[in-house]
C-alpha cells in the first residue's frame, strides 16, 4: 500500500514529494516543538527546491483545518458513540486530541500542501547527478 510513487507514501513519510528518497525536515520526529518547522532547503537526491516561494506553506493552514476537524470528528465518534461520554468530557476528548496531534497534524498539512504542486518522478535521482 505504501510503496515509493504513491502520494499517500509521502505524505504519510514526509519524503521529498519528487524522488521519495529524503526526509523534508531536518528532524523527522514532530513532536521535537522546536525544530517542527525546520524544512532542508533542497532535496540532496533531486535538487527539488521545498520552499517553492516565499511564504509558500501559509497554504498549509488551509489543510490544516480541514485535517483537524477529521480529527475532531474523529475524537468525536469514539469518545460519544464508542464510549458513551457525556458531552463535556467528549469536548474534553476533542481537546485533548487536537492538542496532543497537534504536531503530526501541522507537518501532515505540509506534507499534503505540497504533494498538491509537485508530482512524483521516478527519474528524478538519475537527473541530477547527470
Amino acid at each position: 500500500m505504501l510503496k515509493k510513487g504513491n502520494k499517500l507514501y509521502s505524505i504519510l513519510t514526509g519524503t521529498c514529494p519528487k524522488c521519495h528518497e529524503e526526509s523534508m525536515y531536518q528532524d523527522q520526529n514532530p513532536y521535537h516543538l522546536g525544530n517542527i518547522f525546520k524544512m532542508n532547503e533542497r532535496c540532496s537526491h533531486c535538487g527539488t527546491k521545498y520552499k517553492i516561494e516565499p511564504s509558500f506553506f501559509y497554504g498549509a493552514m488551509y489543510v490544516s483545518y480541514g485535517v483537524g476537524v477529521a480529527f475532531a470528528v474523529a475524537a468525536f465518534v469514539i469518545a460519544f458513540l464508542f464510549f458513551s461520554a457525556t458531552l463535556i468530557n467528549t469536548f474534553i476528548a476533542i481537546i485533548v486530541t487536537l492538542i496532543l496531534f497537534m504536531p503530526f497534524i501541522i507537518r501532515v498539512s505540509r506534507n499534503i500542501w505540497i504533494n498538491f504542486f509537485i508530482k512524483y518522478d521516478p527519474k528524478a535521482t538519475t537527473k541530477i547527478s547527470s
